[in-house]
C-alpha cells in the first residue's frame, strides 16, 4: 500500500514505534560500542527501554497536537528514563514537543528549530557537555538549512529537508570518532550518536513515505562498530543511581550541585511542573550508592529509583 510523506500525530507514533523497534534491534551493537562516558555497555538497553515507554504513552493520548503528544510521549519516558543515553533521548522529544506544541503536523521548518531546541535542552542538563555524542548529532540536525527548492511547509520540503538533515547527522556521527580520545584509539563511532541516528533514520521513514533512502545505519556498524565477539571492556568500579522526585526548583538545583560534588555523569532534568515545583529525573555515577541516595533522601522522597553496578556483564 502507497504511503504519502506526512507528518500528523499517527506518523509521529509510527516513528516512535520505529524508533524503538530500531534501537531494540540494533541493541547489541550499542552495548559493545558503549564506552564513554563510561563502559558501561548498556546504551543500546537504556535507549530501547526508554523509547519503549515513549512509543507506548504515544498511543494513550488523543488529538491532533503533534506537540502535545512529543511533550507527553518524551515526559513518561523521562519518568523511566535509564542511563545518560535513556535520559538524553527523552528530553530531545520533551524539547521538541514543547517547540511545537500547538501544530497539528510538523514541518521542515518546525523540525529544525525543535532539533535545536533539544540541542539546547540536553546540554542545559548536563554538567560537562561533550562534543562527539548525541549533542553533536542533534546539533548538526538543527544546523541543516530548509530547502528553498519546494513549497514553504509543503510534505515536499519536508522530504527534501529530512534527506539533507539524515545525510548531516550520519557525517556528525562519523565524525565521532576524531572527536573522543577513547573513541579515536579503537576506530569505532560514539554509541549514544549511533543510537540517536536509529532514532532519526526512523524519523525520516515514518515522515518521508514511500520514497527509498539508504539506511545509513548499517553503513556505519560496518565501517566504525566491532565485532560482537571482541573482548569485554576492562571492568568498572562504581554504581549508576537514577531516581524521580518532586522537588521546588531551588533544591533542585543545590542537589544537583551537591551531586556534582559526590559523583559525575549528574543529570537532574525537569519533567513537568507541580503545584509546588516540579518533578524532576536524577542521574548520577558514583563510588558508593548510598552517598547519592542519602543525599536525594535529604531533599526529599524519591520513588522509581534504580542502583546499577556500572560495571559491563561479559559478551
Amino acid at each position: 500500500m502507497s504511503r504519502k510523506p506526512g507528518s500528523s500525530t499517527e506518523e509521529v507514533r509510527s516513528w516512535l514505534d520505529a524508533a524503538h523497534r530500531g534501537l531494540c534491534d540494533h541493541a547489541d551493537v550499542l552495548d559493545n560500542l558503549n564506552v564513554f562516558p563510561v563502559a558501561d555497555a548498556d546504551t543500546g538497553a537504556n535507549l530501547s527501554v526508554t523509547l519503549g515507554h515513549a512509543a507506548q504513552a504515544a498511543h494513550l493520548i488523543e488529538g491532533r497536537d503533534v506537540g502535545e503528544l512529543l511533550l507527553y510521549a518524551g515526559q513518561a519516558a523521562l519518568e523511566e528514563a535509564r542511563g545518560n543515553s535513556g535520559m538524553l533521548a527523552a528530553l530531545t522529544l520533551t524539547a521538541m514537543g514543547h517547540a511545537v506544541e500547538g501544530s497539528a503536523r510538523l514541518t521542515a521548518e518546525q523540525l529544525k528549530d525543535a532539533f535545536m531546541a533539544a540541542r539546547v535542552r540536553c546540554s542545559s542538563a548536563l554538567t560537562d557537555p561533550v562534543p562527539g555524542t548525541m549533542l553533536s548529532v542533534l546539533q548538526a540536525a538543527g544546523e541543516v538549512p530548509v530547502p528553498d527548492t519546494s513549497a514553504e511547509g509543503s510534505n515536499q520540503q519536508l522530504v527534501e529537508w529530512l534527506d539533507l538533515m539524515l545525510a548531516a547527522c550520519t557525517q556528525a556521527v562519523v565524525d565521532t570518532v576524531e572527536q573522543i580520545p577513547v573513541l579515536t584509539e579503537r576506530g569505532t563511532v560514539d554509541s549514544g550518536a549511533l543510537g540517536m541516528l536509529v532514532i532519526l533514520t526512523a524519523l525520516r521513514a515514518e515522515l518521508g513515505g514511500d520514497e527509498d533512502f539508504e539506511d545509513p545505519v548499517t553503513a556505519i556498524v560496518r565501517h566504525h562498530a566491532l565485532p560482537l565477539t571482541s573482548e569485554p571492556q576492562e571492568q568498572l568500579e562504581g554504581w549508576e543511581v537514577m531516581g524521580t522526585m518532586d522537588l521546588p526548583a531551588l533544591d533542585a538545583a543545590e542537589l544537583r550541585h551537591e551531586l556534582d560534588d559526590a559523583g559525575d555523569s549528574v543529570i537532574v532534568s525537569a519533567v513537568s511542573e507541580q503545584e509546588d515545583g516540579y518533578t524532576w529525573r536524577v542521574h548520577v555515577h558514583v563510588t558508593d550508592p548510598e552517598t547519592a541516595l542519602e543525599l536525594m533522601r535529604h531533599r526529599g522522597k524519591a520513588r522509581n529509583v534504580t542502583v546499577t553496578s556500572l560495571a559491563a556483564e561479559p559478551r
